[in-house]
This record gives C-alpha cells, structure tokens and sequence, in this order.
C-alpha cells in the first residue's frame, strides 16, 4: 500500500525538497502540503494523510498544537515532528501531544523515507540521537519540584503490574533501543519482544513506544543519568 504523507512547514523550500524526496520514494506519496498548524488540521480532515511531517515553530499555529488536534481527532493520521532539537524548545511536549516521533531537518533522503515507513507502520521513531536529547531534557526536569504529568496520571500499582521482563523491556525502550537490540541485549526472539512491548503498552494504557519511553522516565523507571 502506498504511504499518504502531508508535508507541513512554513518555508517553501523546505516543502518542496521533503517533496521531491518522498516522491522518488517507492510506496510513499506526497498528497499535500501545509504552511501552517491550522491549514494542517484542515487538510488532514480533507485529505485523510497516513503520515504527518510537522515542523513546530510556525506562524497562525505551531506544530505542537496542530499535533495535538490531529491525534485527538482520532482519525488514525500519525504525527513525525520535524525538529533541529538546537532550537526547538517544544521536544517533550509534543511527545505528551501525540506526536509519534522526530525527524532532523537534516535527515538524508533515505532516513526521511525510513522515519515515514517507521511512524507508518504504527511504530515511533525513538533513534537513539532522539533518546538522548530527552534524557538531557528530563535530567534538567529532574531538578523541578515536579515533573509534567501524562495526559492520565500514573498509578504505581499500573507499574507494579508489569512482569520483570516486561520491566526489563520498557527500561530498553526507554534508551532508545529497537525491538532486535533488545531481543540481542535480552537474548530472546524478537517475535517475543514484540509480545512483551504490547504487553507493556496494553498494560500501562499507552499508544507507542515513544509514550512508553516518556512514561518510564515520568514515574521514574529509568532515572536521567
């Protein structure tokens, strides 16, 4: 099947090179573009787009608020954040938005084709350049009386639920691992990681494994550093 992308950036240029880019791709099709995070929503609604690239700073609307508009409108349309993570401020909270990923701007053409395949697929895009810059982002949260919470609270006893393994599993996710690392790490079939992510997700009430990751460091699985 072919993947529906929608290309949302408030520089031309930025559009239509990401563009071209999908385009030559084999299975991926740029059905539109969007200059801002309100024009995104209304095309989304239009065009029904599997994949949503999403820069954040934008005139009218930003890209956290588009992304957050987009996933609560459920119409199953995922959100790649388009960041340089230098500059952009708004990491972590478009995560806790819904956003199912980020992407550099400075990705080559094969990553951009790979991050749209990944996010697709129903899968996050958590590389590990990304995990990293989280983790600085919650060591610095650490230092706070408290940290953001999820849309729906935690309750320990949700996480005293989870299985050792199953613990062991979304520690992993947490630092950015994929399913074959920790299935090498854990020395196990990656089939059964596979059941153990699903188990953890359906377990703690989350969408993917980016929310995992952003759990497990909110009610201190893993602990920055």
């Amino acid at each position: 099947m072919t993947i529906r992308v929608l290309i949302v950036d408030d520089q031309m240029m930025v559009r239509e090179g990401f563009s071209v880019l999908l385009n030559a791709m084999d299975g991926i099709e740029v059905v539109g573009e969007a200059v801002d995070g309100r024009e995104a929503i209304a095309q989304v609604a239009a065009l029904r787009p599997d994949v949503v690239l999403m820069d954040i700073r934008m005139p009218e609307m930003n890209g956290l608020e588009a992304t957050r508009e987009i996933v609560a409108a459920g119409t199953g349309t995922k959100v790649l954040v388009l960041t340089t993570f230098d500059l952009d401020e708004y990491v972590y909270q478009a995560l806790r938005a819904g956003a199912s990923g980020f992407l550099l701007k400075d990705a080559s053409a094969r990553q951009l084709a790979d991050g749209v395949r990944v996010v697709a697929a129903g899968d996050a895009l958590l590389a590990p350049s990304v995990t990293r810059r989280l983790i600085s982002e919650f060591s610095k949260m650490s230092q706070l009386p408290q940290l953001p919470q999820l849309p729906r609270p935690a309750d320990p006893a949700v996480v005293e639920e989870l299985t050792e393994r199953e613990t062991e599993v979304l520690v992993l996710i947490a630092q950015g691992l994929s399913n074959a690392e920790i299935a090498g790490r854990l020395i196990v079939a990656e089939s059964t990681i596979k059941t153990h992510v699903s188990r953890v997700l359906v377990k703690l009430g989350l969408r993917d494994r980016t929310q995992a990751a952003v759990f497990a460091y909110e009610n201190r699985v893993v602990r920055p550093g």
